[in-house]
């Protein structure tokens, strides 16, 4: 081997070593392990530059993992005067082979511990030169590891993602079968073999919204890692700030790219579209760029299963269930127009489009009218239901679309995620309860199905039920579900105020039948805290003095 090379070699071998050490002692140390990841040190990048004139040979940097832009956790030694002599054709006969072999023998050898490497290495050397950077890259693949990890790979997804509940993957293990599931050496990248195994964990999770967010969050970060670091960057450049923006390169013009990968980086699109929409939107412009039709055809009229255009009498409507929007256009602010607009959705929700969509209303009225609920977003789709319930001729129609849209652990996508956001039918089901009495029963069933964990613009809802209908013994049961619809941050009902013998048996009834924990939810929401109950059940006299004891007797 030339004498240059052996040393920049060994001196760069002295610095890993001794870093491998001390890391493969904290690897050893970690105890909550992925059945699911071979190995963790899958990189080690190299590169040489020079400093300013007359500051030795340079500095020689070394990376254990991969760097981020933000940045700078390098190891660095300075080179010496035989990096001088080190050319390109040095590097790639002998520097990268001895280091590839220094590697594997270690691999072998499991110098450093079993679950130190994963079963794909990369090896990156950059070496600075007169017309600018060269790198140089070796991948090095363990295939005993590789055939052991798709042996695991497969006994995971038959004991945890086919199996039925109460079975689940851990946490950590659906991180790794995510990216997983994006990595060509375990998988083909189609949709027909990935999208039964996202959908099985998304329909596993579905009555529990935090594990489903979850599962969500992990396979959308898994499909834009490989979008803009497997798939873009040969076809594209970052541009503006942050790198948020994708020019094409010139000497990707021209290219015409594989018509399966590049259905496949539109289906990557539509899964990023869960979370991101707006990503969804950037990636599936650049799918056009890249000679898309089907991309094309999405951004403007959707999937092709649902009309995308329709023209009534009186309003003007497209809907696209890939972006999940719908667009109305009213032509009068008028309860014809209201009532064509409240019949083609509930036609598209009945035919299986998106429940969790967004609506753009245009109305030729200034006039904008919500429902006397401070906890509500003032989005459109707020703002369509509002102005039609004005019309109570079409509160059939406005029920008949609540019936079709409530789904428990859904959301509408008529605000950013957060506080504001409400399960499809909120606004028609909230509105109908206050203005009628009818839909009692409806408001009784959205207030069983609402997941009171995760949203919360229900909870001022009794206060403006009461103002509407009053407190009366008769609405007892309605009022009832409503403050146990609430979440666990609900405030006690100022206005919920137990002040005669008839209110008080409406409401020991109603609790007769309830669990402890729903009788001390609704007696907090009402009373208070158990002290100011018991305060209030001390001042009064016969018979409420013995009614208020006996619901004291229930609030632990």
């Amino acid at each position: 081997m030339n004498a240059s090379v052996q040393q920049f070699l060994d001196e760069v071998w002295s610095l890993i070593s001794g870093i491998y050490e001390k890391e493969s002692k904290r690897i050893r140390e970690i105890k909550e392990v992925s059945r699911l990841q071979a190995g963790i040190k899958d990189y080690l990048g190299v590169a040489w530059s020079t400093r300013k004139a007359g500051d030795g040979y340079g500095v020689i940097s070394i990376d254990l993992d991969r760097p981020f832009d933000w940045t700078d956790s390098s190891y660095r030694l300075n080179a010496g005067p035989y990096i001088c002599d080190i050319t390109d054709d040095l590097i790639t006969g002998e520097w990268l082979p001895a280091l590839r072999t220094r590697l594997a023998e270690e691999m072998r050898a499991g110098t450093y511990g079993p679950r130190f490497f994963d079963y794909r290495f990369e090896i990156v050397l950059e070496m600075e030169r007169e017309e600018g950077l060269r790198t140089f890259t070796e991948v090095l693949i363990d295939e005993d590891k590789l055939a052991g990890q798709r042996r695991e790979l497969d006994a995971f997804i038959q004991s945890k993602v086919l199996r039925d509940l109460p079975v689940r993957p851990k946490e950590l293990d659906e991180f790794f079968f995510a990216r997983h599931l994006l990595n060509s050496d375990l998988f083909e990248q189609r949709e027909a073999q990935l999208e039964p195994l996202i959908g099985r964990l998304e329909e596993k999770h579905r009555s529990n919204p935090d594990r489903l967010l979850g599962w969500v969050s992990q396979y959308t970060s898994a499909f834009r890692e490989w979008a803009e670091e497997h798939f873009l960057v040969r076809y594209f450049e970052r541009t503006g700030s942050f790198g948020q923006d994708w020019k094409r390169k010139d000497a990707a013009d021209g290219v015409i790219v594989k018509a399966d990968e590049l259905n496949f980086f539109v289906y990557a699109a539509l899964k990023v579209g869960r979370r991101e929409p707006e990503l969804r939107a950037r990636y599936l412009e650049l799918a056009v760029q890249l000679g898309s039709e089907k991309a094309a055809g999405y951004i403007k009229n959707g999937s092709g299963r649902f009309l995308h255009r329709f023209e009534g009498t009186a309003i003007q409507a497209a809907a696209n269930d890939v972006t999940e929007t719908i667009d109305i256009r009213l032509y009068a602010e008028e309860e014809a127009a209201y009532g064509e607009a409240l019949t083609y959705i509930t036609g598209l929700l009945s035919e299986g489009f998106p429940k969790e969509y967004k609506l753009n209303l245009k109305s030729p009225s200034k006039d904008k009218h919500y429902l006397p609920l401070n906890k509500l977003a003032k989005s459109q789709l707020h703002r369509f239901f509002a102005g039609a319930l004005r019309y109570p001729g079409l509160h059939p129609l406005i029920a008949g679309y609540a019936e079709t849209a409530m789904e428990e652990f859904a959301w509408y996508k008529d605000v950013e995620p957060g506080e504001k956001s409400v399960m499809p039918g909120t606004y028609a089901v909230l509105g109908l309860g206050i203005m009628s009495t009818e839909y009692f029963p409806l408001l009784r069933r959205y207030m069983e199905t609402v997941d009171t964990e995760h949203q919360s613009a229900q909870d001022g809802y009794a206060e403006a039920f009461i103002e509407a209908h009053g407190l009366t013994p008769d609405r007892m049961s309605v009022l009832v579900e409503i403050l146990l619809g609430g979440s666990d941050s609900a405030k006690p009902v100022k206005s919920f105020v137990i002040d005669t013998p008839d209110l008080a048996d409406a409401l020991l009834s109603e609790l007769e039948s309830k669990e402890d924990y729903e009788r001390e939810t609704v007696l907090y929401r009402i009373f208070g805290t158990h002290t100011k109950l018991a305060q209030s059940a001390r001042k009064e006299t016969s018979p409420m003095k013995e009614k208020l004891e006996r619901l004291l007797a229930w609030y632990p």
